[in-house]
């Protein structure tokens, strides 16, 4: 080789940062569907996950330098979901409070899937986060512990204690 041919494979080729509107566009919508696996609402959902790229994006020069932005975007979305979800307990306890006792008639059944991810959302939170994120977005161990800011053995913990509940919770409701 000649020296311009060695000083040419010796530049390493960098990858230029994706923009935030691409990763925005590529995220979105599994993002999305994170938020309603963990929220059951897809209203909600589309709230939750507007405000963590919104985060994301008053941040893009640090957070698009990380090697996996779409991990700190799904971590802040599982908090503000656990966030939303103790709002929303409270919310409910209130009203509870004021209702004294009084009795609403049940919704119409949804669809199989409803009572599975019902039962998700029952879970703790961390628990929850790491069903939801191995059985809706398929991801590995060392995504989920990455994304909820664990270790991979926390997060195996974490998707264990989920599956034995969800069992329990979902055999139970069967047998009934």
């Amino acid at each position: 080789m000649t020296r311009r041919n060695e000083a040419v494979a010796d530049r390493t080729v960098v990858e230029p940062r994706p923009t935030f509107e691409d990763f925005y566009r590529r995220e979105f919508r599994p993002v999305v569907a994170l938020a309603y696996a963990l929220t059951g609402s897809r209203v909600g959902a589309e709230d939750l996950a507007q405000e963590a790229f919104l985060a994301a994006h008053q941040r893009w020069d640090r957070i698009g330098e990380y090697d996996k932005p779409e991990a700190w975007v799904r971590r802040v979305l599982s908090n503000m979901a656990v966030s939303a979800f103790r709002r929303r307990a409270a919310e409910t306890r209130a009203l509870a409070r004021l209702a004294l006792q009084r009795q609403e008639a049940l919704p119409a059944l949804e669809p199989p899937d409803a009572q599975f991810w019902g039962a998700v959302r029952s879970l703790p939170p961390r628990q929850a986060q790491a069903v939801a994120l191995f059985y809706l977005e398929d991801r590995p161990i060392a995504e989920i512990a990455d994304i909820l800011d664990c270790s991979p053995s926390t997060a195996k913990v974490h998707l264990f204690r989920g599956r034995q509940s969800l069992a329990a919770a979902l055999s139970m409701e069967a047998a009934e």
